[in-house]
């Protein structure tokens, strides 16, 4: 990859970072509170929130491990940031535009995509079977798609 080992990091963890939590919330919210405001409310509080939080969490840890200089640390904090805000941004487009049914379709189909392109691309550059690499990230997703799911209709009664 023709970026940086520093924005590299940041940038891949804010948006595997940024799928995973976005669908998670996406998903939990909907199926506990089938409500377009909530699942818009989910993705903007991650953007804003989460997005700040792993970047000081980027950041903390560089520190922590005391091999990067400290423009290294701050390109991948901002790599973080930036990367986490705006993947999760993207997710209010479907929720804006189609009725929330079809936007969570879509959305699953979108992070699940961008997630897929992502480990592919990334495992070329590193060397090593692609497909494993895709399936691998793919499984942790569809299982955090498949636990907040059912961690939305758990908590639906209790309320």
């Amino acid at each position: 990859m023709f970026l940086k080992r520093s924005i590299r990091s940041g940038f891949g963890f804010g948006l595997t970072s940024g799928i995973i939590t976005t669908l998670g919330v996406i998903i939990g919210l909907n199926s506990g509170l089938n409500s377009r405001k909530a699942v818009i409310g989910g993705i903007l509080i991650i953007a804003i929130a989460d997005a700040f939080s792993d970047a000081l969490g980027i950041h903390i840890a560089e520190e922590a491990e005391n091999r990067q200089t400290t423009r290294e640390i701050w390109e991948s904090t901002i790599s973080t940031l930036v990367s986490k805000f705006v993947v999760a941004i993207t997710f209010l487009v479907p929720m804006l535009i189609f009725p929330l049914t079809e936007a969570i379709i879509i959305s699953i189909v979108w992070g699940l995509s961008l997630l897929s392109a992502f480990s592919f691309y990334i495992a070329k550059d590193l060397h090593e079977g692609p497909w494993k690499v895709v399936m691998e990230h793919l499984i942790i997703a569809v299982a955090v798609i498949i636990l907040t799911h059912f961690i939305g209709l758990w908590i639906t009664p209790m309320f």
